[in-house]
């Protein structure tokens, strides 16, 4: 199962890919949007040249567990997204994930300017990678 990983941000969408057999995930792209209508539209595209099989999105609560509005943005998208690939989009904690990036890309040695231009797409990896896992654990206990 290919899975597609997304980090939403206000202006950026980090994406990032599994392999078929949905156990490694890896950094995709960064897309820039305007709006989420386009935006939607350039993930739907990509869903099909990538074949992908398994939506997951990010979910952005706050540290104390409450929801802000990020939430709205990520829920309005993730309502979007469904409606026009006709596809289920899972929901994934992402608390952390962009500090995981940043710590990852800086352990790596990587520039500021270098880092910004990948982070997102790395924090999506990371919430696509916390998916996979759970997923395979769940696998295992059956």
């Amino acid at each position: 199962m290919k899975c597609l990983g997304m980090d939403l941000g206000t202006k950026r969408l980090g994406l990032a890919t599994s392999d078929r057999l949905g156990l490694i995930s890896s950094p995709y792209k960064v897309i820039t949007f305007d709006d989420l209508t386009s935006l939607v539209d350039e993930v739907a595209k990509i869903i099909s040249e990538e074949h992908i099989e398994v939506l997951v999105l990010g979910y952005p609560k706050n540290m104390n567990n409450s929801l802000g509005d990020a939430v709205k943005r990520t829920l309005e998208f993730k309502e979007k997204l469904e409606e026009k690939t006709h596809m289920k989009v899972e929901l994934m904690d992402e608390r952390l994930s962009t500090v995981e990036a940043e710590n990852v890309l800086l352990e790596f040695d990587m520039s500021r300017k270098n880092r910004k231009t990948v982070i997102d797409s790395v924090a999506a990896s990371i919430i696509l990678d916390t998916y996979l896992r759970r997923q395979n654990n769940k696998e295992e206990d059956k």
